[in-house]
């Protein structure tokens, strides 16, 4: 039933990642948009998402947040979509998840705030530095097509994402591996879809 999995939104947000794999998945859903500010702080909403951001999911009595975790949810909740490995070849496909959302999401979001980790601090922090972040990110997307192998899967909606705002925004460098990987992930029919439908919920201009 399309009322059994909820999906809390804004279309400005990184609840387009989640749009995208909510169509490569095809199951029917409901979306709700939450706009910034009190409505998405509400008392009601938190009890959703205590951080009060989106996205976030409801599928019956289970409640998903983190864009990360919301792929891979639907993944496993979905098995006839064929978005995760078998469990015996989830070794890369777990390890680019959370180095996505992990030491990519860090590096990246520092730099967009000039922070930088002294380099006598390095070892302390997750993710290292900027730089060494990016080519470990290189190095998988250079291996194979796909960032877990020879199929399309989750980790490539959440890792395409990364890379893909990261060109667009100049948070990620532009190099011809990240390219090339991000042309091979979006050229699919539920990525233009699932933008279309965010498109479609955008405010007017000046609005």
């Amino acid at each position: 039933m399309s009322d059994d999995l909820i999906f809390y939104t804004n279309p400005m947000s990184r609840g387009r990642v989640v749009r995208w794999m909510l169509e490569e998945v095809g199951a029917p859903y409901q979306t709700e948009v939450m706009h910034y500010g009190q409505a998405m702080k509400s008392a009601g909403y938190r009890a959703i998402n205590p951080m009060g951001k989106v996205p976030a999911l409801k599928h019956g009595d289970t409640i998903v947040t983190e864009c990360a975790a919301i792929c891979a949810y639907l993944a496993d909740a979905f098995p006839e979509a064929g978005l995760a490995p078998p469990l015996a070849q989830r070794g890369a496909y777990y390890r680019w998840l959370f180095f996505a959302a992990g030491p990519v999401e860090t590096a990246v979001m520092n730099r967009v705030f000039g922070f930088e980790v002294p380099a006598e601090r390095e070892a302390t922090a997750g993710h290292g530095n900027y730089a060494t972040v990016m080519d470990a990110l290189e190095k998988g997307v250079s291996g194979s097509d796909y960032i877990a192998g020879g199929a399309f899967t989750a980790a490539d909606v959440y890792v395409g994402s990364q890379i893909g705002w990261g060109l667009q925004f100049g948070t990620i460098e532009e190099r011809p591996a990240f390219q090339a990987y991000w042309q091979r992930v979006s050229d699919r029919e539920a990525y233009r879809r699932a933008n279309d439908i965010d498109d479609a919920l955008m405010p007017p201009e000046g609005g």
